[in-house]
């Protein structure tokens, strides 16, 4: 087959983390026998995040890198009691006129975007976790960070050395184009004592997601390329549901397949792992975004929704859930729905997603005790996970396609009809009663 046929089935970002990984194995080799010091790693991790930064998104990269800059100084600027409010809202506002840029390049002068800005835009938006993680954890004392008035005896390049994990955090390289969101303790604790890690069998773990993410590509390439014979001409409406479904079902798989790489590169810079307990069994790694057996067999809407981009969902749920006082569930998903980039489509999608949310709450908790036997047990299971699927897939087919057009077209399938579904059973059903 043709190498560019090939490279027109994988996405530039999958590209350009497949290039780095031998300078993440060069770098966990360096830190495991000891050739880098501490402050040696936090270089390394930054100067590659610099250059991959340049390589991927040109001069692009300096959206990235201002607000990186910017909120680091910010944190050693203002008082641990604001800070957090402060870094949020001039993050959210430079990612904000990024995604409405976005979109006047898009809708407006009707512009093919560079593919060097979404990728641009996408590393923004994993900057913005790691920036409002990290003022939450020194708003709530987790982590005490001096102040820029308490570096004024010291000299320039001692001050720079102290902000040095701080601007290696917002760039590392392994985590700039993708990957499970890290706190800024568990980047510390990572790099500090990558140099006492043992390396038996580390690879194995790396081999088998590496392995996996290349079954998922491939699975992805054979539904592309059988789209024919994946199709049921007898019913218009059964077929229009599939197509939709299966659409949906390639969106999935190139999350699937983008979570695994993006763990798989961490896990090969040495994050991840913590070493061997006493019986030599290795600890687990503690950095995953994607639990596909949950995803893919849960008839739980809700379920889904926390087992998706598990620590975006995590991280969502303490940024916006835990602190919201009204209606916690819309208002989290709207600010996902902004986080996103505010497209119509992903507006209706994210709103709708917290609708079927809800409703699917209901279903279940009234309608599932009135399974009794064993039988109508399991085709209440049955009828709630295919609702489950395409529920999902509606959602996802509006996320992703994004534009009022596309809205229009999608209003108009046969799929409409199951987010419809639980839109009715919000009306039907009363509110579940608070425990």
């Amino acid at each position: 087959m043709d190498l560019s046929i090939v490279l027109s089935y994988v996405h530039p970002v999958t590209i350009y983390q497949l290039v780095i990984f031998p300078f993440a194995v060069v770098f966990y080799y360096l830190c495991i026998h000891g050739s880098l010091s501490v402050t040696a790693r936090y270089a390394f991790l930054l100067v590659g995040g610099f250059l991959l930064s340049n390589i991927a998104m040109g001069t692009f990269s300096l959206l990235v890198l201002i607000p990186a800059v910017l909120s680091v100084i910010m944190m050693h600027s203002i008082s641990p009691q604001s800070v957090h409010r402060w870094v949020f809202l001039i993050q959210m506002l430079w990612q904000t006129l990024c995604h409405l840029w976005l979109q006047y390049k898009e809708h407006s002068m009707q512009e093919i975007t560079r593919i060097r800005f979404i990728i641009t835009i996408s590393s923004l938006m994993l900057l913005t976790q790691r920036v409002t993680t990290l003022a939450l954890d020194i708003h709530e004392g987790k982590i005490k960070i001096a102040t820029r008035s308490s570096y004024l005896n010291n000299s320039i390049l001692q001050y720079l050395h102290n902000l040095l994990p701080y601007f290696s955090y917002m760039i590392y390289f392994p985590a700039l184009l993708g990957g499970p969101l890290l706190s800024f303790q568990l980047f510390k604790i990572h790099i500090e004592t990558s140099g006492v890690k043992c390396t038996e069998n580390c690879s194995l773990p790396v081999t088998k997601k590496f392995c996996f993410f290349l079954a998922l590509e491939l699975l992805k390439f054979l539904i592309r390329n059988k789209e024919s014979a994946l199709t049921i001409p007898q019913s218009y409406m059964i077929n229009d549901i599939f197509v939709n479904w299966r659409t949906a079902l390639l969106f999935k798989l190139t999350y699937y397949s983008h979570w695994i790489l993006s763990e798989s590169l961490l896990n090969t810079a040495g994050f991840g792992f913590k070493g061997y307990d006493n019986q030599g069994i290795l600890v687990g790694n503690d950095l995953t975004d994607t639990d596909i057996c949950t995803l893919e067999t849960t008839n739980k809407i809700s379920q889904f929704a926390r087992a998706w981009n598990k620590t975006t969902a995590e991280w969502l749920r303490r940024l916006v859930f835990q602190r919201c006082t009204v209606h916690p569930l819309f208002v989290t998903f709207a600010f996902s729905a902004w986080w996103h980039g505010l497209h119509p489509g992903q507006i209706f999608g994210f709103l709708f997603w917290s609708v079927a949310v809800e409703a699917d709450k209901r279903v279940h908790y009234y309608l599932a005790p009135l399974a009794n036997s064993w039988f109508t047990k399991q085709l209440f299971k049955v009828f709630t996970w295919i609702q489950t699927q395409l529920v999902i897939a509606c959602i996802m087919m509006a996320i992703e396609n994004k534009s009022f057009s596309s809205l229009w077209l999608l209003s108009q399938s046969c799929i409409i009809l199951f987010p419809l579904l639980y839109c009715l059973v919000l009306l039907l059903l009363p509110k579940r009663p608070r425990i």
